[in-house]
């Protein structure tokens, strides 16, 4: 059988009669360079062997099957022209459809811009994924939520409810009947019954340390603003609350060098509160208390005296001024039993620290909007009383201008 009349019986695979094609022009090339490299070495060249037949199935390398016949060298060609490949490395792999031209052109192809490589692509397309699962959940539950308010099924969250309250102004000085007097109409309860005896958790031993018969005097005075319907309770513990924060504020040691309590600090504050209108004669008004408290003498304080009567815009009696009850500060010597309203804060700062003054009386200066002329002699003091009795008798009632 001629090579014309030959048929290849895989003929119909022409890529694999390709693949044969190429390894026979490599192996005729690997042998032509070591035939020349013989000639260099003063070698005579080997008689090149014959072409490599194909194997019977080009898909698949079966060394154990039995080669085909070889096809005519008509379709066999060697190009002269073509520069010798190199001799394969003596530790490359025997197999003949290993091409060293490919691993070259694999390992020096740069890799394409914004390429990622194998070893990350995994995690990006987990990421990707952990996102996308996110967003569907997120948006799953907005719409359910939408979806809820709209049916009515869920109303939308509201702030909170705006309360009613109630302005409490109680000014400073009043008494606790004064003060329940003018609470009634806006807390309920008994104001009276609420100050009687300290609550719990009132120290009220702190600043009154043989007692005290009522809360008068730690019923700080102030502005509050209560829940509509408080009760007298409520109202008392804020007042409570507000002496405590404000008392910490001063300065108590002149006082107690004195052998002052915070208690009678508090009966002396309340007594300015009543006598004193113009706030520089506080400090003045305190000193004359001391003087005296320091002389044993008695305060002649009609203040004490308009307490325990409840009269506080009539003119007082030769009777009532004689009066020996406890809070007649014309007859017994010393400070009342309890103070005679509830101060402020700035007559307590003045009753805890006094001018350092030597007045030891004061009398209403008339022409005047209740400001007072201090004087240390009793000589000066009747001087100064009797210009006051002749404006009031002119006058025909107050002397003053207010």
């Amino acid at each position: 059988m001629t090579g014309a009349d030959w048929e290849d019986p895989f003929a119909e695979d022409e890529a694999a009669r390709e693949r044969a094609r190429r390894r026979a022009e490599r192996e005729a090339r690997r042998r032509a360079a070591q035939a020349s490299l013989g000639e260099k070495a003063g070698q005579a060249p080997a008689a090149p062997p014959p072409p490599t037949p194909p194997p019977e199935r080009p898909v698949e390398r079966t060394p154990e099957r039995p080669p085909v016949d070889p096809p005519s060298s008509e379709h066999v060609a060697v190009p002269a022209a073509e520069p010798p490949t190199p001799p394969p490395h003596p530790e490359a792999s025997p197999d003949p459809g290993f091409e060293w031209t490919d691993l070259r052109e694999r390992v020096s192809r740069p890799m394409r811009r914004g390429s990622v490589p194998p070893g990350q692509l995994w995690l990006r397309r987990a990421l990707g994924l952990g996102v996308l699962v996110a967003f569907i959940v997120v948006a799953a539950i907005v719409v359910s939520k939408v979806l809820d308010v709209l049916d009515g099924s869920e109303a939308p969250v509201q702030g909170p409810a705006t309360l009613e309250v109630d302005e409490v102004v109680i000014p400073e000085g009043l008494d606790r009947r004064q003060i329940a007097a003018q609470v009634k109409k806006t807390v309920k309860g008994n104001y009276m019954k609420a100050t009687k005896k300290a609550p719990k958790g009132f120290p009220i031993k702190k600043y009154a340390p043989d007692g005290a018969p009522s809360l008068e005097g730690f019923l700080f005075p102030a502005t509050y603003e209560l829940e509509k319907g408080a009760s007298a309770k409520d109202l008392v513990e804020r007042q409570l609350a507000a002496f405590e924060d404000n008392i910490s504020s001063v300065d108590m040691s002149y006082a107690k060098s004195k052998n002052l309590t915070v208690y009678d600090v508090l009966k002396i504050a309340s007594i300015i509160e009543r006598e004193i209108a113009v706030p520089k004669e506080r400090r003045l008004a305190a000193a004359v208390i001391y003087n005296r408290l320091a002389a044993g003498d008695t305060l002649g304080m009609d203040a004490t005296i308009r307490y325990y009567l409840q009269n506080y815009d009539k003119q007082l009696t030769e009777s009532q001024l004689a009066d020996p009850h406890p809070f007649n500060t014309r007859v017994n010597p010393g400070l009342p039993p309890t103070p005679i309203g509830n101060p402020g804060l700035a007559s307590i700062k003045a009753a805890a620290k006094p001018a350092k003054s030597n007045a030891y009386y004061f009398v209403i200066k008339p022409g005047t909007c209740n400001e007072h002329t201090f004087v240390e002699t009793a000589e000066e003091f009747a001087e100064a009383e009797a210009e006051y009795q002749r404006a009031l008798q002119e006058e025909g009632g107050s002397p003053t201008e207010c």
